[in-house]
């Protein structure tokens, strides 16, 4: 059975704060809906030992998620234990200049199951450099959240991107879909279908 780690992207604070305008009240309520999946997830993560990496985006002296801000820290409900890692980033794609790579290696991960914000920027980016550097993918299909554009609201997005990125490879590496609920630690059903 192939070693899994969970990487849970840029859920914080302040992550679709002004993001929306068109939709704010339904986007907060869909995040919350997310946080409480990605929350589920972990219980069962660590309920059987597979360890969980978080990445934190660092935004530049103004942005939402500047270090130092309310927007900064990452959701109370997902908070990391006692020695879960957290890789701090500049980029969309979480393995850019990070220490992402050498964590996973340390642990022998060879299949991760990721989660996280926002869509179409950083779980898009970084689950397709996963791919290509060497590790399978599951992509939690309802545990990565965006807010609406001008011409997309966040649910389309979501679909969008949940479609367009099943089945992605690389190398012999891919992606896999698969809602929270079936992901299943335990009994290794993290990425067949």
């Amino acid at each position: 059975m192939p070693k899994v780690a969970v990487v849970v992207i840029d859920v914080q604070e302040g992550i679709l704060a002004g993001i929306s305008r068109r939709r704010p009240e339904e986007t907060e309520r869909a995040l919350d809906a997310c946080v409480w999946r990605i929350s589920e997830l972990l219980k069962r993560a660590r309920a059987a030992k597979v360890p969980v990496i978080y990445v934190q985006h660092e935004g530049g002296v103004g942005h939402r998620l500047e270090p130092g801000s309310a927007g900064f820290p990452i959701r109370e409900e997902i908070q990391p234990k006692r020695g879960e890692v957290i890789v701090h980033k500049k980029f969309c794609d979480s393995f850019f200049e990070t220490s992402l790579l050498d964590e996973l290696k340390k642990l022998g991960a060879e299949q991760l199951v990721i989660a996280g914000c926002m869509t179409q920027y950083c779980i898009d980016t970084s689950t397709r450099r996963a791919v290509s550097v060497g590790f399978d993918v599951t992509l939690v299909a309802d545990g990565h959240m965006c807010g609406d554009t001008r011409t997309l609201t966040f649910d389309q997005i979501i679909a969008h991107h949940n479609a367009l990125l099943d089945g992605f490879d690389a190398g012999g590496k891919s992606v896999t879909v698969k809602p929270a609920a079936e992901i299943d630690f335990a009994n290794a059903s993290v990425a067949t279908s």
